[in-house]
């Protein structure tokens, strides 16, 4: 069990380092202003008795279980109210779920509401794998005649176009240049 001291000091770690590989004992010293890095290695031997790090060719890593949102394996009803199960079947990661740590993977923040009828709107963030082709019916973000936009790609007899997903907008035909950026995987909406 952790005193508040070490409960403090790895929340500080996990916060500046997250899941790349923790710098030296000397670096966490300095930062975290300690006098020697022998302060630093006993917190360490704590966090490694605890499993919360663990160490690998002689460097240390947070154990990756620790991070990321708790998935309930029960679902939650969004008609009728029901008892929910409070069995916690493992934590899940945004990251892993959608490599967003991919050096390929990035999150744009939609504007507009060109693609309401499909569930995306202003203000979400989609997660776009860099890719620059695409099949028809993909979600993707494209760069045409001058500008970027979120669309359904669209391709029927060699024509190619992209398609709002809201009857208020266009299809957009590109007149001199259709590139695709990369292929949305998914959307991050706050409440």
């Amino acid at each position: 069990m952790l005193t508040e001291k070490q409960k403090t000091f790895f929340e500080k770690l996990k916060e500046l380092y997250g899941q790349e590989l923790l710098p030296s004992f000397e670096i966490i010293a300095k930062e975290f202003g300690f006098k020697h890095k022998n302060s630093v290695w006993q917190y360490f031997n704590k966090l490694k008795e605890e499993n919360l790090i663990y160490e690998k060719n002689n460097r240390f890593y947070i154990n990756k279980d620790l991070f990321g949102a708790v998935l309930f394996s029960s679902s939650v009803k969004a008609g009728f109210a029901s008892v929910a199960d409070d069995y916690i079947e493992k934590r899940v990661s945004l990251d892993e779920s959608f490599n967003i740590n991919s050096p390929s993977t990035f999150l744009f923040t939609v504007s507009g509401d060109s693609m309401i009828d499909l569930g995306i709107f202003e203000g979400d963030r989609v997660v776009v794998q860099k890719t620059n082709t695409a099949r028809n019916g993909d979600i993707v973000v494209a760069f045409i005649d001058g500008g970027y936009t979120l669309k359904t790609y669209r391709n029927k007899d060699g024509k190619v176009w992209l398609e709002p997903a809201n009857s208020k907008y266009p299809n957009l035909y590109p007149k001199e240049q259709l590139v695709i950026f990369g292929k949305a995987q998914g959307i991050v909406r706050k409440l």
